[in-house]
Formats: structure tokens, C-alpha cells, sequence
């Protein structure tokens, strides 16, 4: 008997072992503003082929099937579901979401620009608008700085950001928000703590203000929630389970197959 059926099963063990990793991120991140959740694909690996498809037989005529018979499975890729998250309203003046497409930019101390969806702001000792992270501040691109005295922030629909300040009625414009898109936004790397960067698969940013050229618009005092369904994941944990069980007993099966093989006598 050949020990083919243990490799097939173990393939497929190993692939839901895959899923299940993607699942409990997705779970673990629940609660992490702007999460998009994760998705394992699959593909079937190569097969044995016993008899080819149109194979003649001896009377001249193709057969309509063949014999083949797969080796397994194996992962063939994770995408991320950027579809919209829920809005949670906080009333905070540096919160702000993307209401559609974009990516806000921001540049770490090194120089490089990352992408992300979470508007969770703040402002560090300068005045500058930064991630609201406690690792690095982030700065906002292209860079706002909140003056000192401002009494109020106010940040409109197209991205304008304004203030009041002491002694003055009028709001005295001093920013504005600029969003990225990208061609193929699951094509981008994704890099923890909320941020993503631009790869050959993402293509280059078009960068535009919010509500122009089909960027999303911003709304303040608003963050977008994640947009994992614990219900879903849930569901797909549990058939994940059954399918890794399953395998698990066609690898015994299997095993067993071949002990009673190996213990036939001849008489």
C-alpha cells in the first residue's frame, strides 16, 4: 500500500494549521482600530496522473475520464478584506476616520512613508499631528502643527483643518489632510502597529484630498472600528477544527491500512 495517503493527509494538516493562525489574528485584533481581517487561500498540489483523459482504447475510442489522483494541499496565499469598518463616535477632535478608500501617510523617524487606516491622532511636544502611538511619533503627512494657543480643532469632510484661537471668532486655516490609493490595496505589506507599505504588488500611491477623484471623505470625532465579525470567525474556527480532525483520521486510517497489510502471512 503506498504511504501517499499520510503525506496527502499531512498537507491538508498543515494548510488548516495556516487557516487557524489567520483566525486567531483575526480574533486577536477585534478591538484594533481600523484591522482589516485576514482570509487563507488554498490550492491543490500536483497530481498523480494513472491514466490520462482521451486516452484511446483498443477499439479507437477516447475515454472521457482519466485516473488521477491529487498529493494535497497547501496555502496559496492571505488577503485582507478592506471592506468599510463600523464608526465608533469618541467626540475626540484628533480622532478621524476615512468614510471609503485611502490610506493616511506617515513618515517614521527614518524617513520612510507608511500607510494606515487608523485615524487615532494626537500631537507631540511640537504641536505636530502624530500616530497616536506610544513606540514613535509618526508624523502626519504632509505635516500639520497645531498652534499652541488653539482652542479648538476643527477638521471638515475634504480634509481641511482649521482652528480657533483666543481673541478671534474666525477659524484660521493651518493643514490640510491628503489621502493615498493604491491599484491593489491587498497587494500592500503589512507591517504591524496599524501600518502598511508600498510594494511592486500595490503599485505607487496616487495621493489627492479627501472627497476628490473618488478619495474617501473624513469624518472627525469618529474611528473606524475593525471589521472582523467574531460570529464568522467563530464559524470558520469550528469547521477549521473539524477539517484539521478529519485529516488527522485519515492519516490513523491510513496508518492502520498498512500495519494490516504488513502483518498478512502466506500459508
Amino acid at each position: 500500500m503506498s504511504v501517499q495517503t499520510l503525506y496527502s493527509a499531512a498537507t491538508g494538516m498543515t494548510s488548516l494549521e495556516t487557516k487557524l493562525d489567520v483566525i486567531a489574528n483575526n480574533l486577536a485584533n477585534v478591538e484594533t482600530v481600523a484591522f482589516k481581517r485576514d482570509r487563507a487561500n488554498f490550492e491543490d498540489l500536483f497530481y498523480r496522473v494513472e491514466k490520462f483523459p482521451g486516452a484511446q482504447d483498443s477499439a479507437g475510442e477516447y475515454s472521457p475520464l482519466g485516473i488521477q489522483v491529487g498529493l494535497g494541499s497547501r496555502p496559496s496565499s492571505t488577503q485582507s478584506d478592506f471592506i468599510q469598518g463600523a464608526f465608533k463616535e469618541t467626540k475626540r477632535e484628533l480622532d478621524v476616520t476615512i468614510v471609503g478608500s485611502g490610506f493616511f501617510q506617515v513618515m517614521d523617524p527614518n524617513g520612510d512613508t507608511y500607510y494606515t487606516r487608523a485615524g487615532n491622532f494626537s500631537k507631540n511636544a511640537n504641536g505636530n499631528i502624530v500616530m497616536g502611538a506610544a513606540n514613535l511619533g509618526r508624523l502626519l503627512q504632509p505635516p500639520i502643527t497645531i498652534p499652541e494657543d488653539a482652542t479648538k480643532v476643527v477638521i471638515s469632510d475634504e480634509g481641511l483643518v482649521s482652528v480657533q484661537q483666543p481673541n478671534n471668532q474666525q477659524l484660521a486655516q493651518i493643514g490640510q489632510f491628503e489621502l493615498a490609493q493604491f491599484v491593489n490595496p491587498q497587494g500592500l505589506l503589512k507591517l504591524g502597529e496599524n501600518l502598511y507599505a508600498e510594494t511592486d504588488a500595490s503599485g505607487t500611491p496616487t495621493l489627492g484630498n479627501p472627497g476628490q477623484d473618488g478619495v474617501g471623505t473624513l469624518r472627525q470625532g469618529f474611528l473606524e472600528a475593525s471589521n472582523v465579525s467574531p460570529v464568522q470567525e467563530l464559524i470558520d474556527l469550528i469547521t477549521t477544527q473539524r477539517a484539521f480532525e478529519l485529516n488527522s483520521k485519515a492519516v490513523q486510517v491510513g496508518d492502520e491500512m498498512m500495519q494490516i497489510v504488513s502483518n498478512l502471512r502466506r500459508y
